[in-house]
């Protein structure tokens, strides 16, 4: 069974990637992960945060008698909170490299053009063969507007874009305007794939401590179904790869987000979860799967429920809200 793909301009023998999470942070872990069959995996993020840190402590070790303004480092997040500074993240690329024979994706994690891009070309001569640039952000002030918010990832996927030889990929979130939009002028851009979605840790209020909690939740397959749709709306209409991340838990999530048109599957919380070892149990499923239903590879399968080849499009427009909405009863 044929289950090679092409994700990111890297060749790759099946879909299955393990996603930006902490079993980057191990080698162990990261051999692990590549016995199970990753076809390839994504380091944790490198946050804009960190290396703004990193250079406002440098800043101070050189220069303690100038004119500053000390407390605006309170601004930035507390260092403790990251795993690693940059320079241990350059490191850490180079450990993977040598660990294993899969290809190794960094990430960075910001919103905002500037010098902390240049860590994009470090990351290159560290030896990544690709990066993800996960541009999480929630926007809280009415003063910005949507074009300001997508002209900065622009500006931002153009530098990286003039400056890097290996492939980049652009993690998303759905909550633009006009998402399909941006997707087209990012690929003009010349962006090597589209990651959808990001996952937003939403923070809960205790009534009773006045505190607000934070707690990491796994993702569910019930999250899934979001990215099918704009997968299955992207695939055949953009050129660029796409890659799915949020909700695969099994051979049959991976199996349906091929089928809307995923190049890349990456997997995280069921790995998490389960172990690396589930990763190969969900590879084996999808051939198992693949053979039953006479495929004869991956591409066969590939956007073959996208929104130009689905038996009814309908499905991914309007018209299936106000069908769901009209069509039940009690």
């Amino acid at each position: 069974m044929d289950l090679s793909t092409r994700y990111m301009n890297l060749r790759l023998p099946h879909p299955l990637i393990a996603g930006a999470s902490p079993l980057a942070e191990d080698l162990d872990t990261v051999r692990r992960v590549e016995d199970a069959g990753a076809a390839a995996i994504v380091m944790n993020s490198l946050f804009e945060e960190q290396i703004f840190i990193e250079q406002i402590m440098t800043h101070d070790h050189i220069d303690r008698i100038g004119d500053s303004f000390a407390e605006a480092a309170s601004y930035l997040p507390d260092p403790a909170i990251f795993m690693r500074g940059p320079d241990q993240y350059l490191e850490q690329i180079a450990a993977i490299k040598g660990a294993v024979d899969i290809p190794v994706i960094a990430s960075l994690n910001g919103t905002t053009p500037g010098g902390w891009l240049r860590h994009a070309l470090l990351m290159e001569e560290a030896g990544a063969d690709g990066l993800e640039l996960n541009v999480y952000d929630l926007t809280s002030d009415p003063e910005t507007s949507a074009q300001e918010i997508e002209e900065r990832t622009l500006e931002m996927v153009r530098h990286l874009k003039a400056e890097l030889r290996i492939p980049v990929a652009i993690k998303l979130s759905p909550f633009y305007t006009s998402l399909a939009h941006f997707a087209r002028e990012l690929e003009r851009c010349g962006v090597d794939a589209l990651v959808l979605f990001n996952r937003f840790y939403q923070p809960e209020i205790d009534p009773d401590s006045l505190s607000v909690d934070r707690t990491l939740q796994f993702s569910t397959p019930g999250e899934l179904a979001l990215r099918l749709r704009w997968i299955a709306i992207f695939s055949g209409r953009l050129q660029t790869s796409l890659g799915v991340t949020g909700g695969v838990h099994g051979a049959n999530d991976a199996i349906k987000a091929v089928m809307a048109g995923a190049h890349g599957v990456q997997i995280v919380s069921a790995l998490l979860k389960f172990g690396a070892e589930h990763l190969d149990k969900i590879r084996c499923g999808m051939i198992e799967w693949m053979e039953a239903n006479e495929y004869e590879s991956l591409t066969q399968m590939q956007g073959s429920m996208n929104l130009e080849h689905c038996p009814d499009p309908e499905a991914y427009e309007r018209a299936n809200y106000m069908r769901m909405l009209q069509g039940w009863s009690a």
